[in-house]
């Protein structure tokens, strides 16, 4: 049995893994294909958007001075000197006691320095009459006034969401520099262990961690590649290990992290050449685990016990994994929540719940599911929300306010 070394607190265990983690590098992709990648490099305006004044509504362009004695008894009629539609260009300068017609988005002619809407006109094709004077610069979207050039539209390390594949669009740009997707190796280790699809022998189990970190770790933005089930052997789980470190940026195991006669991982990761980072978080669930480096790629050893390793990864593997796909701001933003309902246990260590966010009377209130047990899995369904309970404390009763972080 191995001696496991004294655990380190969960934000000590943090600090290690995003120390050791380096960005993956760059590729150019296109707009299209940007959603939800990561910019490489801090992106700047190259022009004003919009590039020139124009009208937010259909209307008249005129000069507001034309218009400062306008009321309904004494309205002021103006010549109508053109029509400018949306993508087309005046052709003359609107002048004393004369207006443009003008659609939504058109620029606004020189000499015109406000716009008013068809609807509080009366016209004909011919002319206009206004019974409202107009203040200098109503109704005009002046250039630049959405983005000007020289600003920084974005820094290195953002996520690339619509507004921003928007934003980009706008400066005329096809293609935006991305770091790309991290590939992680996923790595299932037990001889209790078969495959879904499989019949199970007497004492078997379906392999479920394999499918759950292929979606947690699409989620976060990288690419999960599978490496199969290795027995509990060393040789076998240190030969998948370094096949998967070979073709891949970084490895998640589950199975085999804690110290007993058949926790056989953290031997694996030496002899596949891997420095350990720590080996125990104090941390419940999620304690069992071990986090190394080989070749400046991260390996992640979790428990086998479904929910456990889920807290562990999303409290740990999280905050790496998201500097390894370039982001700039890995560590969760806490946020205060509200027990909705009580929980029984002491914490003699740092524990972690999982729940569901409740927002419907105003309040952030966490919603427990019935078990938090390391090996309850279906308690995970739907959670999106995770509770640090302080180390020391007591049974918890409703209305208990925590520091929350969303998933």
């Amino acid at each position: 049995m191995m001696a496991l070394k004294p655990a380190v607190s969960w934000e000590e265990a943090v600090r290690r893994a995003l120390e050791a983690v380096r960005p993956v590098g760059a590729e150019t992709v296109p707009l299209e294909d940007c959603y939800g990648r990561v910019l490489a490099e801090t992106v700047a305006a190259g022009a004003d958007v919009p590039p020139f004044d124009r009208s937010p509504y259909d209307g008249y362009a005129l000069r507001s001075g034309d218009t400062a004695c306008a009321s309904p008894e004494a309205p002021v009629t103006l010549r109508v000197l053109e029509e400018i539609p949306a993508g087309g260009v005046p052709h003359f300068p609107v002048t004393a006691g004369t207006a443009a017609k003008v659609l939504t988005g058109a620029p606004i002619p020189k000499g015109a320095d406000a716009v008013v809407m068809f609807e509080r006109t009366e016209f004909t094709e011919t002319h206009v009459t206004v019974s409202a004077p107009l203040r200098g610069g109503e109704n005009i979207v002046r250039a630049g006034e959405d983005v000007r050039r020289g600003t920084v539209l974005a820094e290195r390390g953002r996520r690339l969401d619509a507004g921003l594949l928007g934003v980009l669009a706008a400066q005329g740009r096809t293609c935006a520099p991305v770091y790309r997707k991290p590939m992680v190796g996923l790595i299932s280790t037990g001889n209790e262990l078969v495959p879904p699809g499989t019949a199970p022998a007497p004492g078997q189990i379906y392999d479920s961690n394999r499918c759950t970190f292929a979606g947690a770790l699409a989620a976060l933005g990288c690419v999960p590649a599978g490496y199969g089930i290795a027995g509990d052997d060393v040789s076998a789980i240190a030969g998948a290990l370094e096949r998967a470190l070979g073709e891949c940026d970084a490895a998640v195991l589950t199975g085999g992290a804690s110290v007993g006669d058949y926790d056989l991982t953290v031997r694996a990761m030496e002899a596949a050449g891997a420095d350990i980072l720590f080996h125990g978080c104090a941390v419940k669930p999620g304690k069992a685990c071990a986090y190394g480096m080989r070749d400046g790629k991260l390996v992640c050893a979790l428990s086998g016990n479904p929910a456990s390793s889920v807290t562990n990864f999303y409290l740990i593997a999280r905050p790496a994994l998201w500097k390894l796909c370039g982001r700039g701001d890995c560590l969760p933003k806490p946020f205060p929540v509200t027990l909705a309902d009580g929980f029984g246990k002491a914490s003699p260590m740092t524990r972690i719940l999982r729940g569901r966010l409740d927002l419907s009377d105003g309040t952030a209130r966490m919603v427990l599911p019935r078990d938090q047990g390391n090996v309850v899995l279906s308690s995970a369904v739907g959670c999106d929300v995770m509770a640090v309970v302080p180390a020391g404390s007591g049974p918890l009763a409703v209305g208990t306010r925590l520091e929350g972080f969303l998933l």
